[in-house]
């Protein structure tokens, strides 16, 4: 009887890697670099969705992402930058000086919309996570590239921008991530090259200017040309700052001065002078800023310094009297994130292994629990997402406000409608004389449309909520204004 033949049984299938597995295997195969490059796309197309999503759901407001976009229109049509929404024939040269706005003109002028701008933010704020990631990758690994990248990508400074409309800072945040990552691989020259066009971005940063200047100096070696350059960037920085504030904006402002400058309370401090040393550190929201800022960085990373470049910046916001400077809200602390985590990186490839790792955790726990409270987390939360009626029953009613007609309008009502229409503010629009109708109930001139939401939110900052009851029944009852739209809070008012 013939023996059995027995038939071998196929090996096991490979169990497939664990994510943290799949995680060291791409980090083992992709260079710092491409790394970088990678953490920067995947954080555009973030930002890019958290501030589109933003936008639809009628969360953008005139000030500023309207403010702004009228400005680059006007400059994509070959026009100064004159805002009706800051008020009738205001030029934006004398609000702050950010004459880099016109570099967006080419593209707007393709795609004249504020997702335009929204979008050029998002890439301009997640290029910056690409040299700081890159320089981690090169100098401490690729793990310690990743960690940073996402630390950079993450933080609570750049999150918070991203969810506040459009600014001008979108482009200097990029310039420091460069210029810091330059100081950390003593490459003085290129930082001062990275941190010139500053001077185009905001009149203050002049100074930042200076302080990356005056760190090139400290870096580049002794008599060399590279210390020639960073004298000259240092005084140039000064200088672009002082002929800003008090010459250029000036010229420019309806006003005749600049108009932010009370806020530093000089005449206070002359009189005073021990305020200004208690001045940054009180009220105890300072506190809340300092003690996030230098969590950002580990703690330790504040001994780089490379933490120096935030100086100029932090110095302003704590000096003046603005509350708003003080906080961990809105834009203002974007630039700073650059250098705290440059520093942080300088700082934890010279620590021994176990304290860097604990660095890197307290930054990473900070991110971790900050970014719930920042826009980022819209990302991922399924609310964020949805319509509600009560913005379908808006756009159908901006919807018939024609394209180039004038229009004055609530704060969101008018972020809506700058791209394609002539918008301003309803209380900032002049008041329309108050008394009798003609004969046939027309009167010339005015705007041909007024959009009011009485329940924006925002319908306070910068309009009072009085002031814009009064312009409506005003444009209604006795500029002879017909009713298109009175659906509660929501009112489409039309010239006859």
């Amino acid at each position: 009887m013939p023996s059995a033949v027995s038939t071998p049984l196929p090996p096991p299938a490979a169990a497939a890697p664990p994510p943290a597995g799949v995680l060291r295997l791409v980090l083992a195969r992709v260079s710092p670099a491409v790394l970088a490059w990678g953490l920067g796309v995947l954080f555009a197309a973030v930002y890019c969705c958290v501030s589109l999503n933003r936008h639809r759901r009628l969360e953008s407001q005139a000030y500023d992402l309207g403010i702004f976009e009228q400005a680059v229109r006007a400059y994509a049509h070959g026009r100064a930058p004159v805002v009706a929404l800051k008020g009738p024939g205001y030029h934006l040269l004398g609000d702050h000086f950010h004459p880099v706005l016109a570099t967006l003109a080419p593209v707007y002028r393709l795609f004249p919309d504020a997702r335009t701008l929204l979008v050029a933010q998002a890439v301009l704020m997640a290029l910056a996570v690409v040299p700081v990631a890159r320089w981690a990758g090169e100098v401490g690994g690729r793990r310690l590239g990743a960690v940073v990248g996402c630390l950079a990508g993450l933080s609570w400074g750049v999150a918070s921008a991203v969810g506040d409309d459009f600014h001008e800072i979108a482009f200097a945040v990029p310039m420091l991530a460069f210029a810091a990552v330059a100081l950390g691989r003593r490459r003085p020259v290129a930082a001062v090259c990275w941190a010139l066009p500053l001077v185009l971005v905001k009149e203050d940063l002049g100074l930042t200017l200076t302080a990356v200047a005056l760190l090139a100096f400290r870096r580049a070696p002794a008599g060399s040309r590279a210390r020639a350059l960073a004298v000259g960037a240092a005084l140039f920085g000064v200088a672009a700052t002082v002929v800003t504030v008090w010459l250029v904006v000036p010229a420019f402002n309806p006003h005749g001065g600049f108009d932010y400058g009370g806020q530093l309370s000089a005449g206070q401090a002359a009189s005073a002078p021990w305020t200004v040393v208690l001045r940054p550190f009180w009220p105890p929201l300072k506190w809340l800023l300092l003690g996030l800022l230098a969590a950002t960085a580990g703690f330790a990373g504040l001994r780089s310094p490379l933490a120096l470049i935030c100086a100029p910046t932090l110095a302003w916001r704590l000096l003046a009297d603005n509350q708003h400077y003080w906080g961990v809200s809105y834009h203002y602390s974007a630039v700073l994130m650059p250098p705290l985590l440059a520093g942080l990186v300088e700082t934890v490839t010279r620590m021994e292994r176990r304290r860097a790792r604990r660095t890197l955790a307290l930054a990473a726990l900070t991110a971790v629990l900050t970014l719930p409270l920042y826009p980022l987390r819209e990302a991922v939360l399924p609310s964020a997402w949805g319509t509600s009626d009560r913005v379908v029953k808006i756009r159908a009613a901006l919807a018939r406000i024609p394209d180039g007609a004038s229009v004055v309008a609530t704060n969101h009502l008018a972020a809506q409608l700058a791209g394609r229409t002539d918008v301003a503010l309803v209380c900032r629009e002049p008041e329309p004389p108050f008394g009798a109708l003609p004969p046939d109930g027309v009167r010339e001139g005015g705007p041909q449309w007024v959009a009011v939401d009485l329940a924006d939110p925002s319908v306070h900052v910068p309009c009072p909520v009085a002031d814009t009851w009064r312009m409506l029944v005003g444009y209604e009852q006795r500029f002879g204004y017909r009713v298109v739209v009175d659906d509660g809070d929501l009112v489409l008012l039309r010239h006859p």
